[in-house]
């Protein structure tokens, strides 16, 4: 388990995938990932399987909150694609529990992944893509020290248009220094 204020990120156990296809049906959820149409339990299954065979550095982390005295699961995030050589990953996050949304826990999960990254695996580089109209991820990751480096002009196509995907990264250096 990994700690933080008021959020704690935990390994996925089988009986959290109802949650995941729950959120991840929900069109205001889907509507800043890369997914765009629904998704099936049996498809959730085969992602969790092929999820376990990964590195386990690799493996979707549960994100949860406190509500009543308990701790819930609100979404999932991860570190996707490490490379060990130039020590570089990239992150991913979700916050499903929309009640949860736009009460900073984006920005303490994001601090808890940078904190895990650079002085657990001693990462250098760590960044994410996110659709440019994403403004309250954007401000998230920006709070908890990404800055802006690249932008992949109408990279995704998304309701109707085109839509650019912002490179944001945080260095271990920059980390250490805010620190």
């Amino acid at each position: 388990m990994i700690l933080g204020e008021g959020v704690r990120l935990r390994a996925p156990e089988r009986s959290d995938l109802p949650g995941f296809v729950k959120w991840l049906n929900d069109p205001e959820v889907r509507e800043w990932l890369l997914l765009y149409k629904p998704i099936s339990h049996v498809g959730e299954e085969k992602w969790f399987e092929e999820m376990l065979k990964r590195p386990p550095d690799e493996h979707v982390m549960v994100i949860e909150a406190p509500r009543d005295g308990d701790w819930i699961a609100v979404g999932n995030c991860g570190m996707h694609r490490i490379d060990w050589r130039s020590r570089v990953c990239e992150l991913g996050i979700f916050i499903g529990e929309k009640s949860y949304w736009n009460q900073g826990i984006g920005t303490r999960v994001m601090g808890l992944l940078l904190k895990h990254g650079f002085e657990t695996l001693n990462l250098n580089r760590i960044f994410l893509e996110v659709f440019e109209d994403n403004k309250r991820a954007i401000r998230a990751y920006e709070k908890a020290g990404f800055v802006h480096e690249g932008r992949k002009r109408q990279a995704i196509y998304k309701g109707g248009h085109y839509t650019d995907i912002l490179i944001m990264s945080v260095l271990r250096s920059e980390w250490f220094q805010s620190g």
